[in-house]
């Protein structure tokens, strides 16, 4: 089931489902409201997203009654995740999925977001997104491609191909706006040949793992997974929980794995990448490319979690399209 697409007009909801929207700096906001305007999208906020505990977030009554709102209030077309943050899979025993399935409509996020937009998707068969927090709109520069790929998926319903970045960027920018730092993008990176369509699955591969054993993971048969992970997760850190995904049920249904691009502090070498995914017998016969545009460098293409993709990965080059979403 996919969620009818956001036209020029439509009312969108930022909620705070995980980190409190206390925490996003005013000039953010700002920046972020008025890129969101210049796709002529009308932003309200859940009014529980201001609140904030010692953990930054909110209790969990208030961040339901944020989503459920959302998705029960018929002007509103689309929900936004303010940021992510680490606890929005306590919400998950505690959502109304019926209120969800019979009102579908974009909910797009990503980080740990994942745990919430995949149990959605597992509970219900509604299609979410990994993209964008309404955060990621308030950089000043180096949002055209978030802004592009974030259009094509959400906004047009063509398929389109994801094409690399020209540059990218893991710097503070929600602490310095004008002293950026971008970095020439060598594009996707063949691992393994081959090629796959399929269900696309995934997001932040440590988030995801939270759902292992729970009636919130999605069968990964079938899929091209898409995973990535931000700088808390060193090269053994990832190994293991790239491990862990493996040892899930259905994974030998398993069509495809894109890689999405490491942060700096993550340490993640590219030959220690390669010697990680060749290391594990389980993924030697499927395609594996990696240093995908999205995840916590900026910038990102956004994906339908539950959509269909295409992975043709050969002669050392690669085409990705998302077909369905």
């Amino acid at each position: 089931m996919f969620p009818k697409k956001l036209s020029p007009g439509d009312e969108i909801r930022v909620i705070a489902p995980s980190t409190s929207f206390r925490i996003i700096a005013s000039a953010v906001r700002e920046i972020a409201l008025r890129n969101l305007s210049a796709l002529n999208l009308q932003v309200t906020y859940g009014k529980n997203c201001e609140e904030s505990d010692e953990f930054n977030s909110s209790s969990a009554a208030s961040r339901i009654a944020d989503l459920h709102d959302a998705f029960a209030t018929p002007r509103v077309k689309g929900i936004l995740s303010a940021i992510g943050g680490y606890n929005s899979n306590q919400l998950l025993r505690y959502l109304d999925y019926e209120l969800i399935e019979a009102n579908p409509k974009v909910l797009c996020g990503f980080s740990d977001i994942t745990a919430l937009g995949t149990a959605i998707y597992a509970k219900t068969g509604m299609v979410t997104y990994s993209g964008p927090h309404f955060s990621t709109f308030g950089m000043e520069q180096g949002l055209e491609y978030t802004l592009e790929y974030f259009k094509k998926c959400l906004m047009d319903t063509v398929p389109f191909a994801v094409e690399p970045s020209s540059d990218w960027s893991d710097d503070s920018w929600y602490r310095d706006q004008r002293n950026r730092s971008f970095i020439p993008n060598d594009g996707f990176r063949v691992v393994n040949e081959g090629q796959a369509e399929g269900k696309l699955l995934g997001g932040n591969l440590c988030t995801l793992n939270l759902l292992q054993g729970t009636e919130y993971m999605p069968s990964l048969a079938g899929s091209i997974l898409m995973v990535e992970d931000d700088y808390e997760s060193k090269p053994l850190t990832f190994d293991r929980d790239l491990q862990s995904l493996i040892h899930q049920p259905g994974f030998e249904g398993v069509k495809g794995v894109v890689i999405g691009r490491f942060q700096r502090k993550s340490e993640m070498e590219p030959e220690k990448l390669v010697k990680i995914i060749r290391s594990k017998q389980e993924l030697t016969s499927i395609p594996v490319v990696v240093n995908a545009d999205f995840g916590h460098t900026t910038p990102q293409f956004t994906f339908p979690i539950g959509g269909k993709g295409r992975l043709v990965a050969l002669d050392g080059e690669v085409r990705f399209t998302i077909v369905e979403h």
